[in-house]
């Protein structure tokens, strides 16, 4: 069996480098008969070993030493790999080439500035006794030709000359032998080979012919030569160093050495011509000619005087008009696509400066303002340069944008792929800071986006391995892939488990969403509503770290409980400390508890306005009338709000149902008053305990039996309750979902019983009706079940939900679902589907729309794409307008995929209100802020929602690594043995002792161990509105007492709206703190208005008459369609019934202010009075609205509402013995809220 040894081919030998001589022919190497040889036959076979010895005694099949590429080792291989195919050595020989030439430039101009035409002698160097032809005095036109032929050039400048000469010329017929393919001629009329011929062929002669040493040779011509020899080193210089990208450098250099050459060729020509003329031109005039002549100028005062040297110039202007627009527009043309592409980062700005590299597929306008204006936020990046890589051209918008002062100067587009090294050597990206991957949302097959995401962070890992990576995916079964990456957001993660909160916690969405957008809480200070001054400045809260030694907030609290620090940092500094992380423990730890005890190595994670490095400390002394505020504070601006009476605005005769005295304070305790109103006083609010002490902390229904959490059920809903267990789905429908602890069903349900719509032979059911659920229904509208929407559910049936509160959950799925995404969700209870689409009013009605308490509209992956922009979202929004006109008590939460769309949610055509705050926004925008859009009305009631606004979530993780850990801790998505979990409690008529938010705090600190972290506030307003003047909606009392003003509110009817909003603001507040009162005072406000109403005009009536008919026939219109529809489905009408009057723009009115029990009034009256106040009720729905907002970490002082609906963070009630079992204690948690009684003893005692 022959053997072949591979010697390397002579082109892959450094010629530098010497090697030493292979084996001689003479010495092969031989096979070892001792080694074993793989034989055909098995190694065991007789027939093999047989074989293989005959084989191997076979002399013919010795191995033969075999040696390829032996075609170069010839002698003109060797030539041509040294002058032409080595990059190091042909980089050398064209150097030493170029440098001849440039030489032989220099000795023309030294010969000429040693000539003298007075003692050229003629043809023979011996000749002495000539007379010079410029001895004679001749005409201006007289041409003396013996001075264009022959010039006076001394012997050493001859000598090298010729020397020089001779070995130009040997290497051009080198070249030409090493080059040669079978066509002399073609090589022959090649101009660089003619020009070579012309300045070297006479001066060989000149050696074997000495009277001939005087000739002229243009040797200036040798210019081109250089440039040719220049342009070929560029190029073996950029292919040694690996340089492609060098087109327009190249371009460059061939227009300025094209230009010097036209005019050193000009001027030298020039100057030889005109010595045969009068008046000889001198070097630098004959260059002074040329360049005013090629610039055009042509000043006149230096000008060739005999016609040789003008038909050199007419030439050279020929020449320079034909080659120099060439290359001005392949330059142009270069540079425009270099413009396109983006040129190159540079390599010594990327290592003396700092840059960030974002990859995307698209780059839309959005896209990069949000990433600009969060990147650069932090002032720590101001320096940063951000360089773009994306594969499509720049679009205008984009251009105009990156052409702003404020982002050329930091901003770098390249065009080009990601997949390439050379566009990821262009954007330097092994030496980048980080590098941002994001997916293109607006894809229509977004598993096809997330697969180029995927490509394009493994090809950055493997180019850049240090290179710190965020990457953000759509899909969460793509999400494993870059689990390399140092920060992953899945989109629809994030998406569904937000949206599945906002059922449970309202407005979650907006919560999260303010919390990871970088803001200084300075929007809508300048309002004149209150409302928006005071969620503008809450909204600068944002989430920072500190280590404990390190800091003044926490650093006395070392040795402490972690509850007790968090109470007392807050009402000292306004701070809240919401979580964590040990020093040895990479996990962070949202609200451990009070077992927890703070060291001094912890890191601690709290929610300000901004840093404590940032951060000024003033102390100050407390007030003398000692009211219990902190000390020191963060907020400027008073956010203590104005207390007034209810009925401040009816005039005297209420006056003696106010007591305009607050009860007395003591320090920071609560003190409860005695049922006869005085005597003695005793705290009700029991301090923060520094160690945690388990008699101090109330139980949680989470922790206790299965009986405890059924105590005040009855049998039935025990027994269908009590079929639920806690234990880990077994199903999970993609890798890399977290394990949470949820409520299963003891066994799985079949897939015919997960269908909501049709019966089969476990049960007979076919619409929500007849299943008798005892909660309200959550129904979620999706184009297909994908697996994001696992995510949905697996918050909804966390453990940590109590199971009596549990709402049955309903998909609503324009495709059914594949099995493998039904064998995920049959374990969790209540939980079906149903195959329908939200433009269906029979589907909504089968899905029990009218049992439902919220409505959740996912945005559709195939209308993200549209060809006008901002068109995706106008099929979602005219269907949710539709069901909101439909179904008006239902709360929607709506999925958007452009966020400035929300602007037409719930759109009204004449709401002035909206018109106003859409100035506010406008305002906001140019002045630069990242949350322009939070003041409309939907974002900041947590009704609409965009998963673009998440992606500053990605974006700040650059400077705080910890968000996304924090964000999926909070949202579920985690469970972290130890950490806490978000909820929410509502603040009810019982609970407004308590007075102040620092005191809520102090309260749920030393009872159950809960850290607030802000409030979700729902108020009344009247909108201003262009439909109704003054006049008859003014005389009528509506159900909040703002607008029982009688004669006093029609005499103030021209007050600003300002005015209004204030006198409302505080009326509201009087609510919260007399509940007793507000009562009393509402019935005595119908009382008045129906007996001293001033009637209005004619006109004013019959004006509003006609205005109520045409809504109201609207209404039963679509009443009417609604009902005829459930009769024709079989469905009992009752349902609707209860809420077809119930229109608002507003669709909180689920946590409203109280008047729906005012409604349930108004249906129990007799028909005559039920139709004179049909009106009044379409009146106040229409104008007296609500609006809801969010207030993330509120000051200490900030005074509790009603309905005021307030986040928490509660422990894990998994993280070990923090709270003692005590079932007398019961929990008092229904009606969809999560609340946690503040004890049996207490509750009965401050009952109003």
């Amino acid at each position: 069996m022959a053997g072949a040894k591979l010697t390397p081919s002579p082109s892959e030998i450094d010629p530098d480098v010497k090697t030493e001589a292979t084996k001689s022919s003479e010495e092969p190497t031989w096979v070892n008969p001792s080694m074993p040889i793989r034989t055909m036959g098995s190694f065991g076979s007789d027939a093999g070993q047989r074989y293989q010895e005959e084989y191997s005694m076979d002399s013919t099949n010795a191995q033969v030493q075999v040696e390829f590429y032996v075609n170069e080792n010839t002698f003109k291989e060797r030539l041509k790999l040294f002058f032409i195919k080595n990059q190091r050595s042909s980089l050398r020989i064209r150097l030493f080439n170029f440098s001849l030439k440039l030489l032989t430039c220099a000795l023309y101009v030294l010969r000429v500035s040693l000539d003298d035409p007075e003692q050229v002698t003629g043809v023979c160097v011996n000749c002495q006794n000539r007379t010079s032809t410029t001895a004679e005095s001749t005409e201006s036109t007289e041409i003396n030709w013996d001075l264009i032929f022959w010039v006076n050039r001394r012997v050493p400048v001859w000598a090298i000359q010729v020397i020089v000469a001779l070995i130009s010329f040997l290497e051009a017929m080198l070249l030409t032998y090493l080059s040669y393919k079978g066509n002399i001629w073609e090589q022959m009329f090649q101009i660089s080979f003619i020009l070579e011929m012309i300045n070297t062929v006479p001066f060989i002669i000149t050696i074997f012919w000495p009277p001939l040493r005087n000739i002229f040779i243009p040797v200036f011509l040798n210019c081109w030569l250089a440039k040719c020899a220049l342009e070929n080193m560029i190029n073996d210089l950029h292919r040694a160093i690996q340089r492609t990208h060098s087109a327009m450098f190249n371009q460059v250099l061939i227009l300025i050495c094209t230009l010097l050459c036209l005019v050193f060729t000009g001027a030298c020509g020039i100057q030889h011509l005109e010595r045969a003329s009068n008046q000889n031109l001198t070097l630098f005039n004959s260059l002074y000619f040329c360049i005013v002549t090629f610039s055009t100028v042509g000043y006149g005062d230096v000008t060739p005087h005999i016609w040789p040297s003008q038909l050199l110039v007419v030439i050279l202007i020929c020449v320079a008009l034909v080659v120099l627009p060439l290359q001005f527009e392949e330059l142009a043309y270069l540079w425009m696509e270099r413009q396109k592409s983006g040129g190159n980062y540079s390599r010594h700005r990327a290592q003396t400066e700092k840059h960030a590299v974002l990859c995307v597929s698209s780059l839309k306008i959005d896209l990069l303002m949000d990433f600009l204006n969060e990147f650069y936020a932090h002032p720590r990046l101001q320096d940063y340069y951000v360089v773009i890589l994306c594969p499509t051209e720049m679009d205008t918008q984009v251009r105009r944008v990156l052409q702003i002062p404020l982002w050329s100067q930091r901003v770098i587009y390249l065009q080009g792929s990601a997949l390439k090294d050379t566009d990821l050597m262009r954007a330097k990206m092994d030496d980048a800071e980080a590098c941002f991957i994001l997916s293109s949302r607006n894809e229509v097959d977004r598993t096809a986006a997330d697969h180029q995401t995927i490509l394009r962070a493994w090809a950055v890992k493997d180019f850049a391995p240090n290179c710190p990576l965020y990457v953000q995916i759509l899909k969460p079964e793509n999400k494993f892939h870059v689990k390399f990456a140092d920060h992953v957001v899945c989109e629809e993660e994030f998406k569904f488990a937000m949206l599945a909160l906002n059922c449970v916690c309202p407005a979650t969405s907006t919560l999260v969403t303010l919390l990871v957008h970088t803001s200084r809480g300075q929007e809508g200070q300048l309002s004149p509503e209150q409302w928006q001054r005071t969620y503008g400045r809450c909204s600068g809260n944002e989430v920072y770290h500190i280590r404990l030694c390190d800091s003044k907030f926490f650093g006395e609290y070392d040795g402490k409980s972690f509850t007790y620090a968090s109470f007392h940092a807050h009402k000292k500094y306004g701070v809240c400390l919401i979580g964590v992380k040990r020093e040895d423990n990479k996990s962070i730890l949202l609200n451990p508890g009070p077992r927890h005890i703070m060291a001094a190595p912890d890191t601690c994670y709290y929610i300000n306005i901004t840093k404590e490095e940032n951060s000024a400390f003033i102390f100050k002394q407390e007030e003398k009338d000692n009211k219990g505020l902190p000390v020191a504070g963060l907020y400027d601006a008073p956010s203590r709000l104005p207390v007034h009476s209810i009925i401040a605005s009816m005039g005297t005769v209420a006056m003696d149902l106010q007591n305009p005295t607050d009860p007395p304070e003591d320090s920071s305790k609560l003190t409860l008053p005695t049922e006869n109103g005085s005597g003695s006083r005793r705290p009700s609010i029991a301090p923060v305990l520094e160690i945690a002490d388990s008699s101090s902390i109330l139980p949680c229904d989470l922790l206790s039996d299965q009986s405890e959490d059924e105590t005040n059920q009855s049998d039935e809903e025990s027994s269908s309750v009590s079929d639920f267990v806690k234990g880990y789905p077994p199903n999970s429908p993609y890798i890399g979902s977290s394990p949470t602890l949820c409520h299963l069903l003891p066994q799985k349900a079949s897939f015919c019983c997960l269908r909501l719509d049709k019966g089969c032979r476990h049960n007979s059911f076919e619409d929500a009706k007849a299943y008798g659920f005892k909660n309200k229904l959550i129904i979620v509208s999706a184009e297909m079940a994908g697996n994001g929407l696992y995510n949905f559910i697996v918050p909804l049936r966390a453990y940590y939900r109590p199971r009596k509160e549990l709402n049955p959950i309903v998909l609503l799925l324009d495709y059914p679902p594949d099995n493998h995404f039904l064998e995920a969700i049959c374990c969790f209870p209540m939980v079906y589907f149903m195959a329908g689409t939200i433009d269906n009013l029979d589907n909504l009605l089968q899905c029990g729309i009218i049992y439902a308490d919220n409505l959740v509209v996912v945005d559709k992956e195939s209308t993200m794409s549209a060809e006008e922009d901002y068109m995706a979202d106008a099929k979602t929004i005219v269907n949710v307008q539709t069901m909101f006109r439909l179904f008006p008590s239902l709360s929607i939460i709506t999925e958007l995929t452009h966020p400035s769309n929300m602007r037409f949610m719930q759109f009204r055509a004449k709401d002035c209100y909206s018109l106003a705050l859409s100035k506010l926004e406008k305002i906001e925008r140019d002045k630069g802020s990242n949350l322009a859009f939070m003041f409309r009305l939907p974002f900041a009631a947590g009704r609409v929602f965009s998963i673009s606004m998440l992606d500053t979530l990605l974006y700040q993780s650059f400077v705080k690594d910890y968000m996304i850990p924090i964000a999926r801790l909070l949202l579920g998505l985690d469970t972290t043995p130890g950490s806490g979990y978000l909820c929410a409690m509502k603040v009810t008529e019982e609970d407004l002792w308590i007075r102040t938010y620092g005191r809520l705090f102090q309260k749920l600190c030393s009872s159950s161990a809960e850290i607030p972290i802000g409030i979700y506030r729902t108020e009344s307003h009247m909108f201003p509105s262009s439909e109704l003047k003054d006049g008859y909606p003014q005389s009528q009392v509506s159900i909040n007492v703002e607008d029982t003003g009688g004669d006093d509110q029609r005499d103030n009817r021209s007050e600003s709206w300002k005015e209004k909003t204030r006198t409302h603001r505080m009326s509201t507040t009087s609510e919260s703190e007399h509940p007793l009162l507000r009562k009393k005072s509402l019935q005595w406000a119908r009382r008045l208005s129906r007996k001293n109403t001033k009637p209005p005009s004619r006109t004013e009536r019959f004006s509003q008459q006609r205005l109520n008919l045409y809504r109201r026939s609207e209404r039963q219109e679509l009443s009417e369609l609604v009902k005829n529809r459930m009769k024709h489905l079989g469905l009992p009408t009752v349902g609707y019934e209860d809420v077809a009057n119930l229109t608002a723009s507003d669709v909180m009115n689920r946590v409203n202010l109280g008047y729906l029990q005012e409604l349930q009034g108004i249906s129990e009256q007799p028909l005559g009075e039920e139709t004179r106040t049909g009106a009044n009720t379409d009146e106040m729905n229409d104008h007296q609205n609500t609006l809801s907002y969010v207030l993330i970490n509120p000051p200490p002082d900030t005074m509790l509402e009603l309905n005021d609906i307030v986040y928490i963070i509660r422990s894990d009630p998994l993280a070990g013995p923090n709270v003692p079992e005590d079932p007398a204690q019961g929990q008092s948690s229904g009606g969809g809220r999560m609340r946690q009684d503040f004890g049996t003893e207490t509750r009965d005692e401050t009952h109003l």
